[in-house]
């Protein structure tokens, strides 16, 4: 169902806002919606402007909240803000100063990283770094040569060189360095620079030792620095988790200040008598508007006019759901198409019904039931998934029609079959023959659900005052006109009852169909809009006869869309006994009962889900299509009652 809503025009003085909000508002559910564009025709309106002064609190609270472990745990109290302004000052200088000697360890940190990750390539170099930069006659180049070139360069050109190249490590490149006379340098260096040979920089008088030496000293720094950063880390959290409490406490409170100040974002402001006041729209549901306009009837500061959405409001009124619990989770589905506009029906629970009882007929199966019961209603209550709840209830009507089709977990000779068991039962359809029972039953019960969604689409129309698709449409009243005729006929054609007499027929086909076609012009002559038919006659009578021939098409594809339900209750008992005879139970032998696990888990499993994904389609296709635009927009609450202290 959708709740009944109420528009709120609320002004006071402006000085008095935070008041209002923190006293009254905050207490409420309120869809505001902007003043300054709901309050066209009132002149002199201007934006309420003013910063928000608890945004940067907040903003140092968040993070500090941010950095404690387990905050779910941790418990929240009363706290005021002349409490919270020192508690944030106090905090953010001590981790201030603790936060620079982490960030001082961090790039030392880095830096270190960036010189060992330069030394390990050379790790097999035997000689000391610090003499081989500081030779005096002879230059060293450390770096790396592409592994495709070092090739080209051994063979072709280092014979010819005169240098000397010392390979330390190979991965994609070959790691190293080589050693040139100074007279040479220029030469030596050109030529490596050919090959792609990248220098990598040392610097003087920092490496003493072997690069073995190097790297272990390096490592132990590291060592230090790591257990450093760990204790200034450990200091932070130490200092957070003695004022854990207070910091939850001031995020709670800052947050609905904040909240609370926003609602300046969609006030307006008016200047009357030399005083500024302020003013707010919204949307409240029926309850919680009768119960505010009690709440605020002897303040004197505050005035209040409620409205509903039939006095020419020019926004739409925002849609809120209210289900019963069994059908809530079904809500879901809905969301998933649309939510539904504040003048239509809400169809949660015909779905919830629609979808759980039809996904039963098409996965009959007491055992497989019960599974989907349980681990439905499990999960949903570990996870609190919507989609598990669906299941544990749709696993409900699939235990019911096992019964009904006297099958559990594939056995068909356990119990009795309370109706009929899908794959024997046969119906005589005069002048088709012999046709599955379940079929036929389906047929019959889709065209029940189209008739019902009919009625759903003229509910809609008659509520959105729209003539058109409340009498003319395909599922208006003459469809339903139509397709009703047809249903009777085709129940009186089946039970072997005589049909009406050929005119009664005639009629009751002909002239809704006529005004299936007809639509357009007979509403614009009964609503007075222009001339009845727009352009060449000729040609809106080819278009309307195959607009018509397109509907009349669409009525029967969508009839026998529903033949489905019946092919998968009989799909599944086959697919049961492909189980059962790979488990040797219909031969009368030894049963595997390994394998009959396995299938049902199989068959459990991968059928119901493509059962549930039919079933859905059936929902969007055959049924929502017909009366339902989802085109709502969502109750989106500026507080969701919370109460600032």
């Amino acid at each position: 169902m959708i709740e009944k809503m109420k528009f709120l025009s609320i002004t006071g003085p402006k000085t008095d806002i935070d008041r209002v909000v923190n006293e009254y508002l905050s207490k409420y559910e309120i869809h505001l919606e902007n003043a300054l564009t709901q309050l066209t025709e009132v002149r002199h309106l201007s934006p309420y402007i003013q910063i928000n002064p608890y945004k940067e609190l907040l903003s140092k609270v968040n993070e500090f909240a941010g950095m404690l472990k387990n905050p779910q745990e941790i418990p929240v109290r009363d706290i005021s803000l002349e409490e919270i302004q020192p508690l944030v000052q106090s905090l953010d200088e001590k981790l201030s100063k603790i936060n620079k000697r982490c960030e001082e360890l961090k790039e030392q940190k880095t830096a270190l990283q960036e010189d060992m990750k330069k030394m390990f390539p050379f790790l097999s170099l035997p000689e000391d770094v610090d003499k081989l930069i500081h030779y005096r006659f002879v230059q060293v180049r450390f770096g790396r040569i592409p592994m495709e070139y070092y090739g080209k360069f051994k063979e072709y050109v280092y014979d010819n060189l005169d240098t000397m190249f010392y390979p330390c490590y190979q991965d994609d490149y070959v790691w190293g360095l080589y050693f040139v006379l100074w007279t040479k340098m220029e030469q030596v260096d050109a030529v490596f620079s050919s090959m792609h040979f990248e220098r990598i920089y040392l610097k003087k008088d920092y490496y003493h030792g072997t690069p073995q030496k190097i790297y272990s000293e390096f490592e132990a720094h590291l060592e230090n620095l790591n257990r450093e950063y760990e204790k200034c880390q450990e200091k932070m959290q130490r200092l957070l988790e003695g004022d854990a409490s207070l910091i939850l406490s001031a995020q709670v409170v800052l947050n609905a200040l904040s909240t609370n100040f926003d609602v300046r974002k969609v006030a307006a402001c008016v200047k009357e008598h030399q005083e500024t006041f302020y003013i707010l729209c919204g949307w409240m549901t029926q309850k919680d508007a009768a119960a505010f306009t009690k709440e605020i009837e002897n303040d004197t500061k505050l005035f209040c006019i409620i409205e509903d959405d039939k006095n020419k409001i020019s926004s739409t009124p925002p849609t809120k759901l209210k289900n019963p619990k069994l059908f809530k989770p079904f809500e879901m589905y809905v969301k998933m198409y649309g939510l539904p506009d504040y003048h239509e029906i809400d169809p949660t629970i015909f779905v919830a019904l629609t979808y759980s009882f039809i996904f039963g007929a098409m996965f009959g199966d007491v055992g497989q039931g019960l599974l989907l019961v349980i681990g439905g209603f499990l999960l949903y209550k570990i996870k609190h998934m919507n989609l598990a709840a669906i299941i544990g209830i749709a696993g409900i009507f699939s235990t019911f029609f096992g019964f009904m089709f006297g099958s559990i977990f594939g056995f068909e000779d356990v119990i009795d079959a309370v109706w009929l068991r899908p794959v024997e039962a046969m119906t005589l359809v005069p002048g088709l023959g012999n046709m599955n029972t379940v079929f036929v039953v389906a047929i019959v019960f889709g065209m029940f659900l189209i008739l019902i969604t009919m009625v759903f689409h003229i509910i809609n129309a008659v509520h959105s005052r729209d003539l058109e698709n409340t009498w003319f449409d395909q599922n208006a009243v003459c469809g339903l006109v139509f397709y009703g005729m047809l249903t009777a006929s085709a129940l009186l054609f089946l039970t072997g009852h005589a049909l009406p007499a050929a005119v009664v027929l005639g009629i009751m086909f002909g002239v809704p169909l006529l005004l299936i076609m007809f639509k357009e012009p007979i509403t614009r002559v009964l609503t007075k809009k222009g001339p009845a038919i727009e352009g060449s006659k000729a040609m809106f009578l080819v278009q309307s006869f195959f607009e018509l021939f397109e509907i009349m098409l669409s009525f029967l594809s969508n009839t026998l869309s529903f033949v489905r339900i019946g092919a998968f209750a009989v799909s599944h008992a086959a697919m049961m006994g492909v189980v059962l005879m790979l488990a040797g139970a219909e031969d009368g032998g030894s049963i595997n009962w390994l394998i009959i696990v396995l299938g049902n888990l199989f068959v459990c499993a991968m059928e119901g889900l493509i059962v549930g994904i039919q079933v859905l389609r059936l929902e969007y296709y055959e049924m929502f299509s017909r009366f339902y635009k989802g085109s709502g927009k969502e109750f989106q609450p500026f507080f969701k009652n919370t109460v600032t202290k």
